[in-house]
């Protein structure tokens, strides 16, 4: 029987890390981190609620420091229409938190949001299902496939496994990956790489195409969310809109007068 040389064992484990890396490399692409790892520039919200330790964005709610409303760390960035996001979470046993998007703010309430929400808990009841802050309550819940219809009531397509299963994939009291995936009325979150919840919204009502990006520290007695490593990856629109500004800012600087529609993109 012919031996395998060391050396080609070698070479083959070096390829196959390789191609993992180029791999990894290739989902990560076009994404744009957007929390620097040591403060809370560009965003805005509620410090009492809020603050950044050890690469961090914490929301605590304590027995002293009580919330009133849901309150929300927004993305100042802009507004987000297709998007991809990938996030790692951690949360407190009885916690409730969510990532908050293509929402409005809340007249009258500071740091308020109501719109899309990928719900997070620290029990894994509510984990990865698609919620209406201030709206239409639960539009697809863990483990469904739903169509919203033009009258705006959710219908059950299929399942992606029972609820119960798909919190198997979820750690409790440690680090997890969300990667929400919102394209056109299209939204599919995914928790560890799993498919939680999978939601096409058909209600020209209530469905928003674009708004706001938060995160949410939820009203109760006490509980503290952690999010870090946060990264977005926008839609072809928002790309060529940010590439006409910069040819345009680039073309002023050395002195011509050129529409950024007159440069080539």
């Amino acid at each position: 029987m012919r031996q395998i040389n060391r050396n080609s064992i070698s070479f083959i484990g070096s390829v196959f890390l390789l191609m993992l890396t180029f791999s990894a490399m290739s989902q990560e692409k076009d994404f744009v981190k957007i929390f620097d790892g040591k403060t809370l520039q560009g965003w805005k919200g509620d410090l009492i609620h809020w603050k950044v330790e050890n690469g961090t964005i914490i929301g605590e709610v304590t027995p002293q420091n009580q919330l009133k409303n849901n309150t929300f760390l927004i993305w100042a960035g802009g507004k987000v229409g297709d998007f991809e996001l990938k996030l790692q979470y951690k949360i407190s046993k009885g916690g409730n938190s969510g990532i908050q998007y293509r929402s409005e703010e809340v007249p009258g309430v500071p740091f308020g949001l109501k719109g899309y929400q990928a719900d997070i808990d620290g029990n894994n009841e509510y984990t990865g299902l698609n919620y209406e802050e201030r709206g239409r309550g639960f539009i697809a819940k863990r483990g469904e496939k739903v169509v919203v219809d033009s009258l705006g009531k959710p219908d059950l397509l299929s399942t992606l496994g029972t609820s119960e299963e798909l919190a198997k994939n979820i750690r409790k009291d440690d680090w997890n990956e969300y990667h929400l995936v919102v394209k056109g009325n299209h939204m599919q979150y995914y928790i560890n790489g799993v498919l939680m919840s999978d939601a096409t919204d058909n209600d020209p009502v209530n469905r928003k195409m674009t708004g706001l990006l938060g995160l949410q520290a939820h009203v109760t007695t006490e509980m503290r969310v952690e999010f870090k490593n946060i990264r977005l990856k926008q839609g072809l629109d928002y790309a060529l809109k940010s590439r006409a500004n910069a040819h345009s800012t680039i073309a002023s600087r050395i002195g011509f007068n050129s529409s950024p529609s007159k440069l080539k993109l």
